[in-house]
C-alpha cells in the first residue's frame, strides 16, 4: 500500500496559483543556459519573482482549458461531446486574443488556426508533434472533482489531441492529470513515480475511442493499440529516468541533465517530477530549481508548481508572490469552484 495523507485543502487554489507562479518565474529564463541565468538572477535558491509577474501562454492556455471544462460541466456530466466544443472555442479565442503575445508554441498556433473552421478536430491535430504544449495546460483536468478515471483520462488525452496528436503528448498529459489528482487526494510524493508507472502499464494498450475517435488513423499506425502504445512506452522510459535520478539526488545539478530539457512532452513531465520530488516540502525551492534550468524553464516550473500546489494547497505559496501574479482573479475563480 502507498501511504496517503488526508485530502489536500484548497488543492485547486494551490495548483493553479503554483503553475502560474512557476510560469512567471521561468518565463524570463526560458531560452538561457544556467550560467546566464545565475549571472542575471544571482544564486538560484534566491531567485526573485519578476516584477511584474507576467505569465506565458502556458497559463493562458491552462485558463482556456479550465473555462472550457467549466462550460462543458455546466451542461451536465463530462463527456467528449460536451467537452470538444467549449474547449475548441476557448483555444480559438486564445489564438485571436491580443494578449497572445507570450512566445506561444508553433504547434498550438497552427492547430488552433485549423480548429477555427468547420473541419473535424482530428484534422486539425498535429499528430507528429509531442511538444510540451499539451501537458503544460492539463492540470485542471486533475483538479475537477467527481470525475471517474475514464473521464479524467479521456479528457486529458482529448484536450492534448486538439493540438498535439502524437501519442506521447496524450500519454504525458494523462499522466500529469493523474499525478495532480493523486497529490490532491493525499498521495505521498515518495510513492508518486511508482503509482504513475503502474498507471502507465495498466493503460499501455488502451485506446480511448470514445474520446479520440479515429485520431490514430491520421498518425499512420497499423492499429489504435499500436498508436497509443508508442506514447505510453516513451513515458515509461521517462519515468524510469526520474527514478534513476532520485536514487542519488543532486539538487545543485541542472535537473535537465538527467531527465531532459522539457521541450517535448515526456521530458517536461519527467523533469517537473524530478524538480518537485527533489524538494517535496519546499515548494518555492522546487519552483526556483525548475526555473533555473537550461531547458523549457517556464513550462518546467509551471508543471512543478502544479504538482507542488496540489500536494500542499494554497498555503504553499508566499502571499507576497501569489497576490501579484497575472490573471490572479481568473485563477482563483476557477480554483474556488473546484475547491468547493
Amino acid at each position: 500500500m502507498i501511504p496517503t495523507r488526508t485530502i489536500t485543502t484548497q488543492a485547486a487554489t494551490g495548483a493553479l496559483t503554483g503553475l502560474a507562479l512557476g510560469d512567471a518565474l521561468g518565463f524570463p529564463t526560458e531560452f538561457d543556459d544556467v550560467p546566464s541565468i545565475l549571472a542575471t538572477c544571482g544564486p538560484w535558491r534566491q531567485m526573485p519573482l519578476p516584477q511584474p509577474a507576467l505569465v506565458s501562454d502556458d497559463t493562458q492556455m491552462t485558463l482556456a482549458l479550465g473555462r472550457g471544462i467549466r462550460t462543458a460541466m455546466d451542461r451536465g456530466p463530462l463527456t467528449p461531446e460536451r467537452l470538444v466544443g467549449p474547449v475548441r472555442q476557448e483555444f480559438v479565442a486564445w489564438l485571436h486574443s491580443p494578449d497572445n503575445n507570450r512566445a506561444p508554441g508553433g504547434t498550438c498556433l497552427t492547430a488552433c488556426g485549423l480548429l477555427d473552421s468547420d473541419r473535424p478536430w482530428q484534422e486539425a491535430s498535429r499528430t507528429g508533434s509531442k511538444g510540451c504544449g499539451a501537458d503544460m495546460r492539463v492540470a485542471p483536468v486533475g483538479l475537477v472533482p467527481g470525475l471517474s478515471e475514464e473521464q479524467r483520462s479521456g479528457a486529458a488525452q482529448l484536450q492534448a489531441a486538439l493540438t498535439h496528436g502524437h501519442p506521447t503528448a496524450l500519454a504525458a498529459s494523462d499522466l500529469m492529470a493523474h499525478a495532480v489528482h493523486l497529490l490532491a487526494q493525499g498521495a505521498e510524493p515518495t510513492g508518486l513515480v511508482g503509482l504513475l508507472r503502474s498507471y502507465a502499464y495498466e493503460n499501455g494498450s488502451r485506446y480511448r475511442k470514445r474520446w479520440l475517435g479515429d485520431l490514430w488513423r491520421y498518425a499512420g499506425d497499423p492499429s489504435p493499440e499500436a498508436y497509443i502504445r508508442r506514447g505510453w512506452d516513451e513515458c515509461l522510459d521517462a519515468l524510469a529516468r526520474v527514478q534513476d535520478a532520485l536514487r542519488a539526488p543532486s539538487p545543485e545539478t541542472d535537473p535537465c541533465e538527467a531527465t531532459g530539457d522539457g521541450w517535448i512532452a515526456e521530458e517536461a513531465l519527467a523533469t517537473a517530477l524530478h524538480c518537485f520530488l527533489l524538494f517535496p516540502g519546499e515548494p518555492v525551492t522546487a519552483l526556483r530549481r525548475a526555473a533555473c534550468t537550461r531547458g523549457d524553464s517556464d513550462s518546467l516550473a509551471c508543471l512543478t508548481g502544479a504538482l507542488a500546489g496540489a500536494h500542499m494547497g494554497a498555503g504553499a505559496w508566499p502571499r507576497e508572490w501569489s497576490e501579484r501574479i497575472e490573471y490572479r482573479s481568473d485563477l482563483l475563480s476557477l480554483a474556488a469552484l473546484w475547491d468547493a
